[in-house]
């Protein structure tokens, strides 16, 4: 009888209160996220990286939309308002002929950022078939695409874009072609070296074992665990082909007038640097800004991309 009178003495409300606590430590502190919802969360994290997400939206939106902002066609000649600065009129002035500077800025955007995803995309599918089948099947298909590669390799990438321009003339298509015939080499070398080393993991030894095919093994395994670094490896390449489309049009070897792109209009700059500087500034800083955004963003994506850092935060 005693020890039921302690029982009821007993304040209950206190085991509530521990039980609450007990919830709450139990209950899982990190969401079950997917890889690419792990990601996503990572980047917004990542206040740099974000940043140069939100710079480069802002750009491709403006190629898209900023042209259409300007009552004036990119190609209109003024000799009225030649090299007129920075006005309510003119946002970013005009040029030497009269045109309206804010118009071909930003339609030269369009050709610099199509050129520079196209041919990364090109050169990524590219290398990434090549270096994949490479590094899976080995043997002689792997020995003789090495040699390929590696006399390719052994050519000065901006000669050989040259000799195509040249030979092809200058546009946005014979560009792409120029950047894509020995681009896609580093993705390959890249992709060979990863699937090197996956196909001897234990996973893919064990689904060999269930006899597995080759293909299902690359669908389903090899490509996830490859995807994320050949996103990251996509991300810094497109600074690159812009900075390349950028070169090759200043040297005259590019887009030819009257359309525009960004190394275009540097080049048009250059030659009024002294009278109205604006003229080269203005070009320069967008080619500069896209290329320190892609590059702030690629190092997001490679922390963000890899699984060994999953759960770290």
């Amino acid at each position: 009888m005693e020890e039921m009178q302690v029982i009821k003495d007993i304040d209950v409300s206190k085991f509530k209160r521990v039980g609450k606590n007990l919830e709450k430590m139990e209950a899982i502190s990190r969401p079950n996220l997917t890889y690419w919802k792990d990601a996503w969360r990572r980047i917004k994290k990542n206040k740099v990286a974000f940043t140069g997400l939100m710079i480069l939206i802002v750009y491709i939106l403006l190629a898209i939309f900023g042209p259409l902002l300007s009552p004036y066609g990119f190609n209109d000649i003024d000799s009225s308002k030649m090299n007129q600065f920075i006005s309510s009129s003119h946002w970013f002035g005009t040029d030497e002929l009269g045109r309206d500077l804010w118009t071909r800025v930003w339609r030269g955007a369009r050709v610099s950022l199509a050129i520079g995803f196209i041919s990364t995309v090109l050169n990524t599918v590219i290398g990434g078939l090549v270096g994949g089948m490479s590094g899976y099947y080995g043997g002689v298909l792997d020995s003789v695409l090495m040699r390929i590669i590696d006399v390719l390799y052994g050519i000065p990438y901006l000669i050989i874009s040259i000799l195509v321009m040249v030979v092809l003339g200058t546009g946005i298509s014979s560009l792409i072609v120029a950047m894509v015939i020995v681009g896609w080499i580093g993705t390959a070398r890249f992709v060979r070296g990863e699937v090197l080393r996956l196909k001897e993991q234990d996973f893919i030894a064990a689904a060999r074992v269930l006899g597995i095919g080759d293909f299902t093994i690359i669908v389903r395994h090899i490509i996830p665990n490859v995807m994320g670094l050949i996103i990251t490896n996509l991300t810094m390449a497109v600074p690159k082909a812009i900075f390349n489309e950028a070169f090759l049009s200043y040297i005259g070897l590019g887009i030819a007038p009257p359309e525009c792109s960004w190394g275009l209009l540097a080049k048009s700059g250059v030659k009024m640097l002294r009278i109205y500087p604006y003229q080269l500034f203005i070009p320069s800083f967008f080619i500069c800004t896209t290329m320190l955004a892609l590059n702030l963003l690629g190092d997001g994506l490679r922390d963000a991309l890899d699984p060994k850092l999953r759960g770290t935060e």
